[in-house]
């Protein structure tokens, strides 16, 4: 008889519901988050027995213990698991059965598990963009201090992160303890750019092994690190039939309210990969400057304004990225082994 469970994760324990192929559940239990306490629930099960569990904090390492148990793993997409999120009655017990049941009747609104190299390559790009916003942070703090004393350089970086830069706040007059804020932030700063350099090595390395890479940077705005973020983050490029689809998975579409005859479009859904929309966006403010995309974004921030605009550029960069890719994997076909071995390196 066929089986099927449903885990409620959260950070220190998960809800586990087991339901037989007529809906009955026979378990329905909390336990610790961890290996043998989650085997000691669903370890005598047979291979190949479908279990499903939201996207929450943390999945990672569940995923690895089913698939190494020979599971069937199914990643819940929060956001359309309406079942859930719309009951009246909600507790664990119940969103692990409700999550089960679904399983049970295919009515499972699934997300996409990424290979565990690309979930890798996700984090590295992750880390080094947060390190990297760190350092803006630190070198905001120091651009405060020096405007608080009148000695702010326009708040241009470069000229105070060179070497001649560094030499120049070495020789400001600040008072002692506005002397001793400057000097702490500029050995974080210092700090922060030691793994700064040494992930930017491995990037370029990464960017140089997939051509790929040097398809999308045909694209305006678009450098090796704007492509190996889109690469990350979209995955296969096949799960998506259309560029429609990738733009909308990218939070990128309007929203929609319609009724009767009367439709209405509004901002961005926003609902979907941040990651994305940031690279996406940040591209697009040279891409808006190109002859390829000028006109175009003339056009729409006349009648919608700049912000809009740039938004539209945004999605026109990702429509073409899409085309790019499928056009590129259908010349290629046999190039998914070799780039896969390059993510997992």
């Amino acid at each position: 008889m066929s089986v099927y469970v449903g885990i409620d994760v959260h950070r220190k324990r998960s809800q586990i519901a087991v339901a037989d192929q007529g809906g009955g559940i026979g378990v329905n239990r909390n336990v610790p988050n961890g290996r043998m306490s989650i085997l000691g629930v669903i370890g005598d099960l047979p291979a190949g027995t479908p279990v499903a569990f939201e996207a929450a904090f943390g999945w990672g390492w569940l995923v690895e213990l089913l698939q190494e148990h020979d599971f069937e793993p199914h990643l819940v997409h929060p956001l359309q698991c309406k079942a859930i999120a719309s009951a009246r009655l909600k507790n664990d017990k119940i969103d692990a059965a409700t999550l089960a049941h679904l399983l049970r009747a295919d009515l499972l609104p699934e997300a996409w598990i990424a290979p565990l190299p690309v979930r890798q390559q996700r984090a590295m790009l992750r880390h080094r963009t947060q390190l990297v916003r760190l350092r803006t942070l630190l070198r905001n703090r120091i651009h405060a201090v020096l405007a608080d004393h009148g000695c702010d350089r326009g708040g241009s970086s470069r000229s105070c992160w060179s070497g001649p830069g560094r030499v120049w706040l070495d020789q400001l007059p600040l008072p002692t303890t506005s002397r001793t804020v400057v000097t702490d932030l500029l050995e974080l700063i210092d700090a922060v750019q030691v793994p700064i350099d040494r992930l930017d090595t491995k990037l370029t390395a990464a960017a140089k092994a997939d051509p790929r890479v040097k398809v999308l940077t045909a694209l305006p705005g678009v450098g090796p690190l704007t492509a190996l973020v889109l690469l990350a983050e979209i995955g296969d490029i096949h799960r998506f039939p259309s560029a429609r689809k990738l733009a909308s998975w990218a939070g990128l579409t309007p929203t929609v309210r319609g009724s009767d005859r009367t439709v209405r479009y509004g901002h961005i859904s926003k609902q979907g990969d941040p990651w994305v929309r940031w690279i996406l966006s940040e591209a697009a403010q040279t891409a808006k400057r190109s002859p390829q995309f000028a006109t175009c974004y003339q056009q729409i921030a006349h009648r919608r304004g700049k912000k809009i605009a740039t938004i539209a550029i945004a999605r026109k960069l990702l429509t073409r990225a899409w085309h790019l890719l499928v056009q590129y994997d259908a010349c290629q076909p046999d190039t998914r082994p070799v780039r896969e071995a390059a993510q997992s390196r």
